[in-house]
């Protein structure tokens, strides 16, 4: 509300406001406000000159019709061959549950309209909304109308913040007994002291999980598990495609169609998430947890799930079947450490896979000599491969058992120890060396021949380094942090790190007998081995050759693990990989994580979804200031997933913009389908159509081209028209009436005004300007302007006046 004046040069203007809550009658049309004017100027002259008028009334569309919009809620009790909820696994849902847009306003002007030209009283007007010059449009946007992926995302993000474990969640019953044996703690110390019979490192969590799994069954029916077998089944299905065949695959993880090609940007999001490849199991894991926390069980569901994957993990190592839907390889560190571990696991399976095998075909029984004849076929390119391969098979041999890791390096067969010159070895002189029978050969090294006594130099087959996931690196690199810059300190790192050049130096010696540091450093570490040409005592020029600077420092290293080493082939030495104690330590890791551990590894997992989500769905929309946000999101995303523990607060903000740019592009879908721009035939008014959507989704007022003549026009009015015929008819079937009718409606104004039911509901506000140039208070004054504007809304009336005369001429 505002009062008051404005004295300027022999000018006073006053400014004079009336606010009423009901309005009089008279004053609701133009004839009436114009008496009010004519009375306030008060203008001396009899002719008063013409009063100019703008009008403007603005129409509010509620009743959008439920068929215009499109999102159906997903029907959560449908479970057909493989389609949970409508949705299948491993697809997210998207899209707003309810109509994005609540209202459509819209803006009629006639910007120039003198006085006399039209008639605007309580009994007739010429104010037909569809005759007006100008039409602008406004959308009123639903307040944060409930979207799926959003809640889907959220929800999910909520097991974070519980504490629970899988076995409180499932309920207490379920470890009771084995809580009573530990409640006595009488026994404890005797507990203690009695004679282990397995050793440590194997007690597994296996038998701890199955009696788990039989005590559930037993205290809660089968049909009270949180989650229906159907639906279990079905996940389990999707998650292990392999074990629907016979025999399950290699690994071999299975693509779906959906997923964005190897090695394009979106397939790659993962490096920068730290999440998983999008066909990876991690990945899917992460979207069927999501799904069963929103539709299937919630937290229990969730709680269930992961028991029965751990059961999976190890009946998969139990019996050397390797994991679907990993990469092969060590550990990814550019994933998140859960996709590290399975990683890990599948590691293990393969080695132990490769030893059992091993020992059926008995490798150890082939002949040296046939493997560097193998090598020798196989050609120097090829030579990588097979070392590769032969890593894996060639060194799992009979003797690597699982309960005797600790002996490795112990022969206790006599027979070897006749073969083997080993106490001879220790005197260590190149003579007695020689007298060994080179084993573990791998093939034959192209040109190099041993500097001693000429014979070919054989690559050795040698032990894999052992794979690491990021929390062993880490843990790794604290303990040789921790031993100190002293001299001690340094050595015992250097021996630490040395346990891989150990194990080559020994092979190397099996394969080699009568060797010196020397070769192997010519096979292992070529730089470090100097050639120069020199000239000999009878003037011919030789290659002479000698170790760089670095390996001759005295208590060098390598000469130090030269020394120590002894000539024992791969499958004898102690295994540097323990896959068996491996795979136990990623089991029981698995095995103990809460669900909001789980929720935590896969959070970056389900926001990749998201986002891959997003743009697909952007993709068909194609609103640029969408693609904006998303880059804007992924660079969020990179940012905070990077680093270990990210803050809720910031995890909370990229969820909140996943949930805005979705409800961006539920907002373009919403008004296409009211638009209609999919039905266009004719491509140019297809274009004006979508560019007037995109408008009206980015700017606050859209101008309506051709006003109510236009494309988009023509579709405004009709829909005002089926609005007014649903509210104003009880009628059915003028509700259902055809296209036709509506057409013979939209005739002249005059069929229209006698029709009873009006196209347009009563403007919702009516705005006026009123505006002329009068002398005032006397006729001989100087001309001045006079503005009079009002407004009438359904409870509030305002009449807001400018009214100038002349301080010099009065």
């Amino acid at each position: 509300m505002y009062v008051g004046e404005c004295q300027g040069h022999g000018v006073r203007t006053d400014f004079e406001m009336v606010h009423l809550r009901k309005v009089p009658n008279q004053y609701t049309h133009l004839s009436g406000l114009l008496d009010i004017f004519k009375s306030k100027i008060g203008c001396p002259l009899t002719p008063l000159p013409p009063v100019s008028i703008a009008i403007r009334f603005t129409y509010v569309l509620q009743d959008w019709q439920q068929y215009f919009w499109p999102q159906q809620p997903p029907d959560i009790d449908a479970l057909v061959g493989g389609e949970v909820g409508g949705l299948e696994f491993g697809k997210l849902p998207f899209g707003a549950c309810e109509d994005p847009i609540s209202e459509l306003h819209l803006a009629t002007t006639w910007p120039h309209l003198t006085e006399g030209i039209i008639v605007d009283n309580d009994v007739y007007s010429d104010l037909d909304p569809i005759q007006a010059p100008h039409w602008s449009v406004r959308v009123r946007k639903a307040e944060n109308p409930q979207c799926l992926l959003g809640d889907f995302v959220t929800e999910f993000f909520k097991i974070c913040r519980r504490k629970e474990s899988t076995d409180e969640i499932l309920g207490r019953s379920t470890f009771e007994e084995e809580g009573r044996e530990i409640a006595d703690i009488t026994h404890a110390l005797s507990k203690l002291t009695e004679p282990a019979p397995v050793p440590i490192h194997k007690l597994s969590v296996s038998n701890m999980v199955h009696t788990a799994k039989k005590k559930i069954r037993k205290h809660r029916g089968v049909e009270e598990s949180p989650l229906n077998n159907d639906v279990l089944n079905t996940i389990l299905l999707f998650l292990f495609p392999d074990a629907a065949s016979e025999k399950p695959l290699d690994g071999s993880s299975s693509t779906d169609n959906n997923n964005p090609i190897s090695g394009s940007e979106d397939y790659n999001l993962y490096n920068q998430f730290k999440s998983a490849p999008s066909d990876s199991l991690t990945y899917k894991l992460a979207l069927c947890l999501c799904m069963i926390n929103f539709y299937h069980g919630g937290l229990k569901g969730v709680a269930h799930l992961w028991q029965e994957f751990v059961l999976e993990m190890r009946f998969r190592w139990e019996n050397n079947f390797l994991i679907p839907g990993l990469a092969s390889g060590p550990p990814d560190l550019r994933c998140c450490l859960l996709h590290q571990k399975l990683q890990m696991l599948n590691c293990c399976i393969e080695r132990k896979k490769a030893r059992d095998e091993g020992r059926k075909t008995n490798t150890s029984d082939m002949h040296p000599g046939d493997a560097g004849k193998a090598g020798d076929q196989l050609g120097p390119d090829n030579l990588k491969d097979m070392d590769k391969e032969k890593g894996e098979v060639g060194k799992s041999w009979d003797s690597w058992s699982d309960s005797e890791e600790e002996f490795f390096e112990c022969l206790s067969d006599t027979e070897e120890l006749k073969g083997n010159g080993q106490e001879s070895a220790k005197k260590g002189g190149p003579k007695e060396m020689t007298s060994l029978k080179p084993e573990g050969r791998l093939y034959q090294h192209g040109k190099l021949t041993l500097l001693h006594n000429g014979e070919p130099l054989y690559i050795p087959v040698t032990q894999e380094p052992a794979p690491m996931t990021e929390d062993l690196l880490e843990e790794q690199s604290e303990v040789l942090a921790k031993l100190g810059t002293s001299a001690e300190g340094a050595h015992l790192r250097a021996r630490m790190q040395s346990a891989c050049l150990l194990s080559d130096m020994e092979s190397f010696k099996a394969a080699n007998p009568g060797c010196f540091l020397e070769d192997f450093v010519r096979w292992y570490s070529p730089r470090d081995y100097i050639e120069e040409e020199v000239i000999d005592e009878k003037g011919n020029m030789v290659l002479k050759g000698e170790l760089s600077a670095r390996m001759k420092i005295p208590s060098n290293m390598w000469v130090e693990a030269w020394e120590t080493a002894k000539p024992i082939p791969a499958r004898r030495q102690r295994r540097l990989f323990d896959d068996t104690r491996e795979a136990e330590k990623v089991l029981h890791y698995l095995a103990v994580q809460k669900p909001a551990d789980l929720a935590r590894h896969l959070l970056p997992c389900v926001i990749h979804a998201a986002v891959l989500k997003v743009k697909e769905e952007e993709n068909l929309e194609n609103i640029s200031s969408v693609k904006k946000i998303i880059k804007q999101i992924i660079t969020h995303s990179s940012k905070v997933l990077h680093f270990p523990n990210p803050e809720d607060k910031k995890l909370e903000e990229i969820i909140h913009q996943i949930t805005n740019v979705e409800a961006i592009i539920a907002r373009a879908r919403s008004l296409k389908a009211k638009f209609g721009t999919e039905k266009c035939e004719q491509e140019e008014e297809k274009e004006d159509l979508e560019r007037f959507v995109s408008c009206l989704l980015e700017q606050p007022e859209v101008l309506v081209v051709g006003a109510g003549r236009g494309h988009a026009g023509k579709i405004i009015h009709k829909l005002f028209v089926n609005a007014q015929r649903l509210t104003e008819s009880s009628d059915e079937a003028a509700a259902m009436a055809p296209p036709e009718e509506e057409l013979k409606r939209m005739g002249s104004p005059e069929e229209r005004r006698q029709n009873s039911v009006s196209d347009f509901p009563p403007p919702a506000g009516r705005e006026l300007i009123l505006r002329t140039t009068v002398p005032r208070p006397a006729p001989y004054s100087r001309a001045l302007p006079q503005r009079m504007y009002s407004v009438l809304t359904k409870e509030d009336f305002r009449l807001a006046g400018a009214f100038s005369s002349d301080t010099s001429f009065f």
